[in-house]
Formats: structure tokens, C-alpha cells, sequence
């Protein structure tokens, strides 16, 4: 039973999917409102339909990931096809029941993204570009969730636009590194379909579109310069260093290792935010 526990809570992936809980908190705080009640609903809601889409994409995905990710929880054993959606199931539920509790436009977003999130790992996600897009959609509105809930989504919106670029090239990034389980059976994303080279160029601009409005707040929005400090010092550098690397192709662990520090990266642009958002005019 205790091994199951764990296998779900490995499942759901908490810290991955507290990445959305934080977009959500600075889509509230730029908001400017203080309705911080609703902003932490909002960022509960985030995390457990995340941790539920993260399930359901396992539940799906268990034979590619036999090959791609043998360590995880259902291919592993840890945790049996039926535990892992249900799991999913419970975990939908009380997002969207938490989402009902703040306002109509927070629930409408929330049962889309539920929506879109599940079709992407059924659907979407062996599709090029398409399902990519989905995510990175997802992945964004998860700022203007955080403005919605606060009453006030207008600042947020650029908050959407970096999230959107950020993680698309990510998601790119991620079909170079699953290349050969995708190959395997059949899955058609950009790698697959187009190539690994097309797939490192597209990257590479995505990452080029990210780094240039990450800096839009300082120019035309009012933001501090500690904001252009941090973003200068502590995320331009790991881009840099991940699209240096990608120069040459690289093991699909290196893919992912690289993949997996693109995330952190992102917390440091929380920050930044964080830091330099107080007192901004916004866009």
C-alpha cells in the first residue's frame, strides 16, 4: 500500500506541477489586487490538475515509456493502470470543484485547460506542432488564471506571451530527447516527422523570441532593474549554455538533463519577476 502512495505521488510529479502554481501566483501579483484567497485557490486548482494530467499522460504513454522512461511508476510496477486513473480522475474533479468557488471566468478557464489536457495526451499529443502548442497554451494561461482570479488579467498577459515561447521550446526540446521511443511506435511529433535538425532550429528561434520579451516588462513596463539584473545573470546564461550545447546532437539523457534545466531556469525568472513586478506600471 505504502509503495503504491509513493508511486502515485511520483506520478502526479508535485514539483513539476507546482511550475503552474507559481505561473499562477505572478499572473495574482502582478494582478495588483491582493486577493490573495482567491489567488492560492487558483494555485491549488493549478497543481492538482496538473498532477492529474501528468497521471493520465503516464496511464497512456505506459509502453513508450517502457522504452523512454523505465524508472517511472506504472512501467516500474509501482503503481497498476487502474490506481493511476482513478488517481487522475479524483484529482480533476477537486480542481474544478475548487475553480467553481472563485468566479465563473476562473472555472471556464480551468474546465478548457482540464479539456484540452486531456486530449492532448490522447490525441494531441502524437501530432506535429499541434500538441506542442497545446501545452505551451496551457502553460501560459496559467498567468492570465492567476490575473482572472485577482480580478485584474490585463498584466499578466506578457507574463502568458514568455510562458508561451519558454514552453514551447521546451516541449521541442523534449520530442529530440524521446526521439527513439517515439520512433519506435509510431508517435509523430516535429522530430519524428520533420527531423531532428528542423526540430533544433524551430528551438532555437522559440529561445530567441523567449530571451528578447523576457525583457519587454523592463523596456516598456515599468518593471525594476533588479528584474533586468536577474533575468541578465541568472537566465540568460543557462539558455545560452542549453542552445550552445544543442549545437551538436547529444544522448537522449543529455536531452533531457538539459530539458530538466530549462524548468529550473524558469524559477529564476519567477523571481526576477517577483522582485521587479512591485510598483511597475505593467504593460
Amino acid at each position: 500500500m505504502m509503495r503504491e502512495l509513493k508511486g502515485l505521488f511520483k506520478l502526479g510529479r508535485p514539483l513539476t506541477s507546482l511550475t503552474g502554481g507559481l505561473a499562477v501566483l505572478l499572473g495574482g501579483y502582478v494582478a495588483g489586487t491582493g486577493a490573495w484567497m482567491d489567488i492560492g485557490l487558483a494555485m491549488l486548482a493549478t497543481i492538482l490538475i496538473s498532477m492529474a494530467a501528468n497521471a493520465w499522460n503516464d496511464y497512456l504513454d505506459i509502453d513508450i515509456d517502457r522504452i523512454n522512461q523505465p524508472q517511472r511508476p506504472l512501467p516500474s510496477g509501482m503503481v497498476s493502470p487502474r490506481s493511476a486513473w482513478m488517481f487522475s480522475l479524483v484529482l480533476t474533479l477537486a480542481s474544478l470543484l475548487i475553480a467553481a468557488f472563485i468566479n465563473p471566468a476562473a472555472f471556464a478557464i480551468a474546465l478548457v485547460s482540464t479539456i484540452l489536457l486531456y486530449l492532448y495526451s490522447w490525441k494531441f499529443k502524437s501530432t506535429v506542432l499541434f500538441g506542442n502548442f497545446t501545452i505551451a497554451s496551457i502553460s501560459a494561461m496559467s498567468a492570465v488564471f492567476g490575473g482572472v482570479a485577482a480580478g485584474n488579467a490585463r498584466p499578466s498577459l506578457w507574463l502568458a506571451a514568455v510562458i508561451f515561447t519558454a514552453i514551447m521550446g521546451r516541449e521541442i526540446l523534449k520530442t529530440l530527447a524521446d526521439y527513439e521511443g517515439d520512433l519506435h511506435h509510431r508517435c509523430r511529433t516535429i522530430a519524428t516527422a520533420w527531423g531532428r535538425r528542423p526540430a533544433r532550429i524551430i528551438f532555437f528561434l522559440l529561445a530567441a523570441v523567449t530571451i528578447v520579451t523576457m525583457m519587454l516588462p523592463y523596456h516598456f513596463g515599468g518593471y525594476r532593474p533588479i528584474y533586468a539584473l536577474v533575468v541578465a545573470v541568472g537566465v540568460y546564461p543557462v539558455l545560452i549554455y542549453v542552445l550552445l550545447r544543442l549545437t551538436r546532437y547529444r544522448t537522449a539523457p543529455q536531452l533531457e538533463r538539459l530539458s530538466q534545466l530549462m524548468k529550473y531556469d524558469f524559477l529564476v525568472w519567477f523571481t526576477a519577476v517577483l522582485l521587479g513586478a512591485q510598483g511597475a506600471t505593467h504593460l
